[in-house]
C-alpha cells in the first residue's frame, strides 16, 4: 500500500517497481528517449549539411514535441545533460566548417599572390637593363711627363711645391763652409818672424797626461823628438800631418827647425802635445799671430782626458754583469 501510495502511476507488482533492498535511481521514461535520439540525429544531419553547402549555416531548430500539455511526462536530470550536449553538438561543427573555409580562403589568396610575384618577375626579366653611365667615361687619359708643364707655358719645368728659401738658406751654409775652408787651409800672410842665427823660441805643449817642451830655431824644417826624427817617433801619417800644421799655416815649414821633448802619455797624445808647444812657440816668436792661430784651434788646449775608475765598476762607466742568482 506504501508504493501504491507515492508512485500512483506505477502499477503494484510490475517489474518496474523499486524494491526496498534496491537502489533509487531515476529512469528516463520512452518520451524522454526518442527526445534525445531525435536531437543526436539532429547534429549528425545538420553537420553534414554544413560540409556539404560551407557557404550557407543556418542553425536547425531544436525539435518540438508535439502534444505537450498535462498528463505527459517530464524528463529527468540525466536526459536534460543529454539534450544539452546535443544541441551544442551543431554549434561545434559550424564553427568547425568555418575555420576550414577560412583556411582554404587565406591558402588561395597566397596562390593568387604567389602567381601576382612570378608574373612580376618574368615582366622585369624580359625588360633589357640599361648599364649606368659612369660620369666622366668618355674622357681621355692625359699623362704628362716629369718635367714637363702641363699647360705648355714655358719649356722649363719648376716644382710649384719646392720650398725656395729652404733651398737657399742651405745653399749659403755651404757656400759659407766651404769659403771658411779655404780662408783656414790658406797660409797666414802677415806673419813676421825673426830669423836671426841666435833666434830661440821656446813653449810647452800638453795633451792628456803628455808634456812637450819645444824649441824652434831658423833651419831647413826637420824635426827632432826625443833625439829621433819625426817619422820614426810617429809612424802615422795622420799624426804627422796634424804636428806640422802650424808651421804650414804660418808658411815656416821649410825655414824653422823644431827640437822637442816629450814624456808621459801616449803616441796620440804626445803627437797633439807638439802640436799645441809648437803653436804657442809661434805665438812667443810673433804675438800678432795670435787671432789667426785662435781662430784655427791651435792654441786652444785639448781637455778631453780619460775619466777615472770608479769603485764597484770595472771600468769608469762598466759595471759588472747583474746576476739575478
Amino acid at each position: 500500500m506504501m508504493a501504491d501510495e507515492e508512485n500512483p502511476e506505477t502499477p503494484a507488482g510490475s517489474a518496474d517497481s523499486p524494491t526496498e533492498d534496491a537502489p533509487q535511481h531515476a529512469v528516463p521514461s520512452e518520451e524522454a528517449t526518442e527526445i534525445a535520439g531525435s536531437a543526436e540525429d539532429a547534429a549528425l544531419e545538420a553537420a553534414q549539411e554544413a560540409q556539404e553547402a560551407p557557404g550557407e549555416h543556418i542553425p536547425p531548430e531544436p525539435p518540438t514535441v508535439e502534444g505537450g500539455g498535462e498528463g505527459h511526462a517530464v524528463p529527468s536530470e540525466d536526459a536534460q545533460e543529454i539534450a544539452g550536449v546535443a544541441e551544442d553538438a551543431p554549434l561545434e561543427a559550424l564553427q568547425e566548417a568555418e575555420d576550414e573555409a577560412a583556411v582554404q580562403a587565406a591558402v588561395s589568396e597566397d596562390a593568387e599572390d604567389a602567381g601576382g610575384d612570378e608574373s612580376a618577375e618574368e615582366a622585369e626579366e624580359t625588360t633589357p637593363r640599361v648599364k649606368p653611365s659612369v660620369p666622366g667615361a668618355h674622357l681621355e687619359v692625359d699623362i704628362v711627363p716629369e718635367g714637363v708643364d702641363p699647360l705648355g707655358r714655358s719649356e722649363t719645368y719648376e716644382d710649384p711645391y719646392a720650398i725656395e728659401e729652404e733651398a737657399e738658406v742651405a745653399t749659403a751654409e755651404g757656400a759659407a763652409e766651404e769659403e771658411q775652408e779655404e780662408v783656414l787651409s790658406e797660409p797666414i800672410a802677415t806673419a813676421a818672424i825673426d830669423l836671426a842665427a841666435g833666434a830661440r823660441y821656446r813653449a810647452t805643449g800638453k795633451r792628456k797626461t803628455a808634456i812637450a817642451r819645444v824649441t824652434l830655431r831658423p833651419g831647413k824644417g826637420n824635426y827632432l823628438v826625443n833625439g829621433r826624427a819625426l817619422e820614426e817617433h810617429f809612424p802615422r801619417t795622420t799624426l804627422q800631418r796634424n804636428i806640422r800644421q802650424p808651421l804650414e799655416t804660418v808658411g815656416y815649414q821649410e825655414r824653422m827647425d823644431v827640437v822637442a821633448r816629450l814624456h808621459g802619455g801616449g803616441i796620440s797624445a804626445q803627437a797633439g802635445a807638439l802640436r799645441h808647444g809648437v803653436s804657442r812657440a809661434l805665438l812667443e816668436a810673433d804675438p800678432n799671430l795670435r787671432g789667426e792661430l785662435k781662430r784655427r784651434g791651435f792654441l786652444t788646449r785639448d781637455s778631453r782626458a780619460k775619466e777615472r775608475k770608479k769603485a764597484g765598476l770595472k771600468k769608469a762607466r762598466k759595471r759588472p754583469q747583474f746576476s739575478k742568482r
